[in-house]
């Protein structure tokens, strides 16, 4: 099993991850985006979707027409690890 992040390492993330917060209520790191239209949301998610697969850790999502909210949590572990780090930097890749 993934062991959660320490404190020290969740609050490093305010630097790596600036985009990101941390999720109010769980242990989990988030993010809202909006794009120009649907097809733009719908194809970031695919990007997003086809990296998840590779990564073999899936976001938590919502979309409403132009608008993606993102939460990452390790759900066996019980809350916010490494593997969540490295997919938010990973789609912060893709949004660059």
């Amino acid at each position: 099993m993934t062991s959660l992040l320490n404190e020290t390492e969740r609050q490093a993330l305010t630097k790596s991850l600036p985009n990101w917060t941390l999720a109010e209520g769980r242990d989990a790191l988030c993010r809202s985006l909006d794009f120009k239209d649907f097809s733009e949301a719908f194809a970031f998610m695919t990007r997003v979707a086809l990296l998840a697969e590779q990564m073999n850790h899936h976001p938590e999502w919502f979309n409403c027409y132009r608008h993606v909210d993102i939460t990452l949590a390790t759900h066996d572990a019980g809350g916010l690890t490494q593997k969540d780090v490295d997919l938010a930097k990973a789609i912060e890749a893709l949004l660059a």
